[in-house]
Parts: C-alpha cells; structure tokens; sequence
C-alpha cells in the first residue's frame, strides 16, 4: 500500500532588501513652499503698505509735508548721512553704551536669577530690594543717575544696565522655577551632580524664557538710552533726533528714526537666532 506524503514547501528565508522611504508627496511639498512664501510675504505686505501710505499722505495734503516729509526724502536724508559719516558715529556711540550696558546686566541678571530662584535664603533676602527697585521707573531715575555719576558715559551705561536687568532677572527667576520637577527628579535619581544638573537639565529647560527676557531688555536699553542722550550727549541717535529736531531738519529727525527701529529689529533677530541655537533640542522632542 501506498501513501503519498505532503512535502509543504520550505519557505525562503532570503531577506529582502528595505523598501526605499516613499518620495514627499508633491501636493504636500507645495503646500509647505505655499505657507512659508505666505509668512514672508505677510510681513513685507504690511510694511510696503504703511511706507506707501507714509509716501503719499504728504503728497496729497493729508498731513503737513513740512512735519511729515515723504518717506524717498527721509531715505534720500538717510543715505546723505550714511555718506557723509554723521550716521555711523551716532550709530555707532549708541551701540557702544547699549551693548555695554547690556553685556553687564546679561552677566550679573543671569546668575542672580538662578541664585533666587534655586536657593529659599537668596531669595527671602533679595526679594524686597528687588520689589522696590522693578516697580520704579528707569528714565525716572535718570536725573539721579545724572546726578551721582555725571552727564557723561558712566551715567548713560549705568542706566542701560538698570533698565535690563530687570527682564532678565525676572525671567531667568520664572524659567528656572518652571522647570519640570519630573525633570529634576529623574537626573538625581540618574546621580547628577548639582552642578551637571544646573549644565544638563536647568539650564537647557529655563533657555526660551531667559531669551524672552533678553528680547525685553534688549528693547528697553535702547529706548531708556535714546531718551537719556536726548538729555545730554554730544554723539548718538538720541542726540541726532534731538539736535535735527532743533535745527529743523526733520527728514534727518526721521532718518534718525528710521534708524533706531532697524537696530531694534536687527537686536531682535540677532537674539532669536541665537536661541533657536542654543535651544535646537526643542525641535527634536
């Protein structure tokens, strides 16, 4: 008797090689170019709109052309003191004084901050002197300022450092005390050290709200040093604004404007760039 017997067939264990990533969908990748030429083209909307509205508001007698001289004239007032070399020494006293001022208080606003918000005794000895101070005024201190250290240089850095150290201060205290205790736990369970700590979690975790309070100070050492050289100095745009203004030359008045706003703005993304560098890890989790 005979019996057939089933042989299954012996399954191929060949591996075979990964399927190649599929490429980005085309209609996706136009959607992304579509929103991104949008956002740069939003902003740029805007502004040509209010510099058209600036150029002709003059020219058809909206405003009055003596105090309100079209934008060309107020560019063309800006490239004759770009030329001349009257711009870059304005430009050039004001970033020295703000700089300064604002490297000082970034190195001392920064570590006290972390002092207070780490350390209950800092802060229970700090606090009051700090209530006091933040809620006054910088450009109302500036007579006094005047006063003790002169109406030269020291007094104008002096209170530039005054008037940013406070946002930095009070955002590195909120970004430090914000941090995630989960956090915090699991790198002392890993056996960090208070000091790997502050380098690899605090510090990393408290970086987009000390950037906001850098943000904050780097505008208000500009305003609180243009309204201090319109006081009294002899170089800067606070100065130029002032001394244009008395002159009547208003479109150097404006020119001068004009330029404060483009440090600001350049202030403002030189700041944003570097967070978005110290902080690349946010993409990522």
């Amino acid at each position: 008797m005979s019996s057939a017997i089933a042989v299954a067939p012996a399954e191929s264990h060949v591996a075979t090689p990964a399927e190649a990533p599929a490429a980005p969908d085309p209609e996706r990748r136009g959607r992304r170019l579509q929103h991104l030429a949008w956002r740069l083209l939003r902003p740029t909307v805007v502004v040509g709109a209010f510099l058209a509205l600036w150029e002709v508001a003059p020219r058809i007698g909206l405003v009055d052309k003596v105090f309100l001289p079209p934008f060309s004239e107020v560019v063309s007032a800006w490239f004759i003191l770009l030329h001349n070399g009257q711009l870059w020494e304005h430009v050039s006293a004001s970033l020295s004084r703000a700089l300064a001022g604002l490297a000082i208080a970034i190195v001392v606003s920064i570590p006290l901050g972390v002092a207070i918000a780490w350390y209950r005794p800092v802060a229970e000895f700090l606090n009051p002197i700090l209530e006091l101070f933040r809620n006054t005024a910088a450009l109302a201190l500036l007579p006094v300022f005047i006063l003790i250290l002169g109406i030269g240089e020291t007094s104008k850095v002096a209170l530039v450092i005054y008037a940013a150290s406070f946002p930095i201060l009070l955002n590195t205290i909120s970004g430090v005390r914000t941090v995630d205790p989960l956090l915090i736990k699991s790198a002392r369970s890993l056996g960090l050290s208070p000091i790997r700590l502050f380098q690899k979690v605090i510090l990393p975790a408290a970086v987009p709200t000390i950037f906001t309070g850098l943000r904050m100070a780097a505008a208000s050492s500009i305003l609180v040093l243009i309204a201090a050289e319109m006081v009294g100095a002899k170089a800067g745009l606070g100065y130029l604004i002032t001394a244009s203004q008395l002159n009547f030359q208003i479109p150097n008045m404006y020119a001068g404007i004009v330029t404060i706003a483009l440090v600001g703005v350049i202030f403002n993304g030189i700041v944003v760039a570097i967070e978005g560098r110290l902080s690349g890890w946010r993409a990522t989790t």
